[in-house]
């Protein structure tokens, strides 16, 4: 099992967004609106990917999507019991989008069947071949179909389980 890292912040205005978030997940649901005042402006729309950990113990999670540069994994997010985190801001650009996580207590995992690269650290990695090669981990995520809607969030419950891809 991964453990959990330390949060690092990130250089670019997308990605320090996802730094922040990042960070200000820990500190539970307020601190998400905190993040939402201080990178949103009033005007622009409140679409986005989120996760809630609907469990009783801190979860790890990754995100993985295709992006303009390929295909790009990113992590690591820490969520508190009963906590939600937006882990990818603005309207989602994609239709399919990927998702792994971990209970840090080790009862648990929320996987699929599509293999993407992870770090032990907060990572943002292009491409998803080659893991291991590239000094990196393989995991599978569980694709989420969207519908091409702008916002979706996924609920991760008590009973972590693997859900089959619709490749």
């Amino acid at each position: 099992m991964l453990s959990l890292p330390n949060i690092v912040s990130a250089a670019t205005s997308h990605k320090t967004r996802r730094a922040a978030s990042r960070l200000l997940s820990g500190f539970g649901i307020a601190a998400t609106g905190l993040v939402a005042a201080a990178f949103w402006s009033p005007g622009e729309a409140h679409a986005e990917f989120r996760v809630c950990n609907d469990t009783p113990n801190l979860v790890g999670v990754a995100v993985g999507y295709r992006a303009e540069e390929g295909w790009t994994s990113e992590g690591w997010w820490q969520l508190p019991a009963t906590t939600c985190a937006t882990v990818v801001p603005g309207p989602l650009q994609s239709r399919y989008y990927y998702l792994y996580a971990e209970d840090a207590s080790g009862s648990g995992r929320w996987t699929g069947y599509t293999n993407m690269c992870v770090a032990e650290e907060e990572f943002d990695i292009t491409g998803v071949q080659d893991c291991f090669a590239r000094g990196y981990q393989q995991m599978g995520f569980s694709e989420y179909d969207t519908g091409r809607e702008e916002s979706w969030t996924v609920q991760l419950s008590d009973k972590p389980s693997t859900q089959e891809s619709q490749n």
